[in-house]
């Protein structure tokens, strides 16, 4: 499946927040993201990403592994994605690095996550701050074919202008690299 998503910076936090509270409940929870690669960086240099993700929520705590795929839509920078639910995280972290794979960036995103359909489509949109970073986001995400992703971005640009996002809050920016340069 291929994650359509577009990503912006939102400058009305609150606005965007009443919106979306308008289409479905939102639900609070913080990511614990570590984003794994081997020792040369392959991954990264076929713009592939590894990560364990562990979610904080108000009702349980849960850990997902993913896998992304390089990016098979340009403007967009949306991937293939695999991700499954894992029972033990720390058994995880332990099977990665005993194939080699190293840590090479950990973050934490505080999130609000909307489940809701809109065109058709099941769509996934998540208010996120990152503590480290300056700013708001959003992201608006639907699964599809690889063969429906233009018609699916197409309806995620529609549903973003709808909560009030424009074409010019777009951005390709990776959390991984704006918290890589916060750092350094």
């Amino acid at each position: 499946m291929i994650e359509a998503e577009l990503k912006a910076r939102v400058h009305t936090p609150e606005e965007v927040l009443r919106r979306l509270d308008e289409r479905a409940t939102g639900r609070a929870e913080v990511y614990q993201d570590t984003y794994y690669d081997d020792p040369d960086g392959s991954l990264g240099k076929r713009d592939q990403e590894l990560r364990v993700r562990t979610v904080h929520g108000p009702d349980e705590t849960r850990t997902v592994l993913t896998f992304k795929g390089a990016q098979v839509d340009e403007v967009s920078g949306s991937k293939p994605e695999h991700e499954t639910r894992v029972e033990d995280a720390e058994a995880v972290h332990a099977m990665l690095h005993g194939l080699g794979y190293m840590p090479v960036i950990a973050f934490e995103k505080r999130c609000r996550n909307y489940d809701f359909e809109a065109r058709g489509r099941r769509m996934l949109a998540t208010l996120v701050r990152v503590p480290e970073l300056d700013g708001t986001f959003l992201e608006l995400e639907t699964l599809v074919n690889e063969t429906d992703t233009q018609a699916a971005l197409a309806d995620v640009r529609a549903v973003l202008a709808e909560l009030g996002i424009s074409e010019h809050d777009l951005t390709r920016e990776l959390y991984t690299d704006a918290v890589r340069t916060h750092r350094h």
